[in-house]
């Protein structure tokens, strides 16, 4: 069982950022950002400096470094309005301007933006929000879906390659299916409904394979289910297994150890919490997106965050 963690006092790297979220950690002590609401692609430099990779219209709402070295994105094709309350902004209904997402890679230098997928067996893809690569080159990422007036959409979990040549729904039907990440061995994959707050684990025997025990597919094993009134976002993994879930109205981050038999809330002043990434010195700093607030967070972690694939 995880030991009692604790959170000692953020550091803010960067504020005014307009709903940042997936925090990728960059060797040079720089951090991407995604902002969904400004449309960009942000890096927030180790001196405190926020510069611009490239504008990214709709709204790109993951990150994660591919096998190329460009930064592939999930783009929800700007699924909320937001309403700004002032000293926090949130996501509001779906507009009218919505139509689809997509999958689309940057070059971090050039700030080219590529679209790479758009539907998947002639299925547009709906709101896709998080990814993680594995070691193999290829991505699983989790289409969100929207809600409109009287409606809700059942969407699923993708794996595809990056060179483009394929992609399939391997997981289908799952409720708001938002973070998703990989164990440290990468034979488990986890992913975060948001709104039933619930993580759930697959096998992983090879590449875009998920297997799982539930007798109502496509569930796995249920490793964690939250109480009350708790939203889940997306997710990171540390070197112990911990799965840590970005956490909404009940903001902070979500620690599920290994087993599901340790969940401990670690607070954060911002009920819209919804990333974390694993960077810095041997790992062990924590990167938090304060979304609400628009803020970037630093902590001191208790162990080693998992680095991931391509990461540099």
């Amino acid at each position: 069982m995880t030991s009692q963690i604790t959170l000692g006092d953020p550091k803010v790297l960067a504020t005014g950022l307009r709903f940042p979220e997936g925090p990728v950690a960059c060797d040079d002590g720089s951090v991407l950002v995604v902002e969904i609401a400004g449309e960009r692609l942000t890096r927030v430099c180790s001196d405190g400096t926020v510069q611009t990779v490239a504008n990214i219209p709709g709204g790109p709402n993951g990150a994660a470094v591919g096998p190329d070295g460009w930064i592939w994105i999930t783009n929800n094709g700007g699924a909320f309005s937001y309403i700004d309350l002032g000293e926090i902004l949130l996501p509001g209904p779906v507009p009218a301007s919505w139509s689809s997402g997509s999958i689309q890679r940057v070059d971090p230098t050039s700030g080219l933006v590529e679209t790479i997928f758009t539907e998947c067996d002639g299925r547009p893809l709906r709101s896709p929000n998080d990814l993680v690569f594995d070691k193999h080159g290829g991505f699983w990422f989790t289409d969100h879906g929207v809600r409109l007036e009287r409606s809700s959409d059942l969407t699923g979990v993708f794996y595809a390659k990056a060179d483009g040549s394929s992609i399939q729904e391997v997981l289908f039907p799952l409720e708001a299916p938002n973070g998703v990440g990989l164990s440290p061995s990468g034979d488990k994959l986890y992913v975060a409904e948001t709104h039933t707050g619930r993580i759930w684990q697959w096998d992983l025997p090879e590449p875009g394979i998920a297997v799982g025990g539930g007798l109502l597919a496509p569930h796995g094993d249920l490793l964690a289910g939250l109480p009350g009134h708790q939203l889940l976002d997306s997710l990171a993994v540390d070197i112990e297994g911990n799965v840590c879930v970005g956490t909404l109205v009940h903001g902070g981050i979500t620690v599920v150890s290994a087993n599901g038999e340790s969940i401990q809330h670690l607070a954060i002043d911002d009920p819209l919490v919804t990333n974390i990434a694993f960077g810095g010195p041997e790992m062990r700093t924590a990167y938090v997106t304060s979304s609400g607030t628009g803020r970037l967070l630093a902590f001191e972690w208790h162990c080693e965050g998992l680095r991931l694939e391509f990461q540099s």
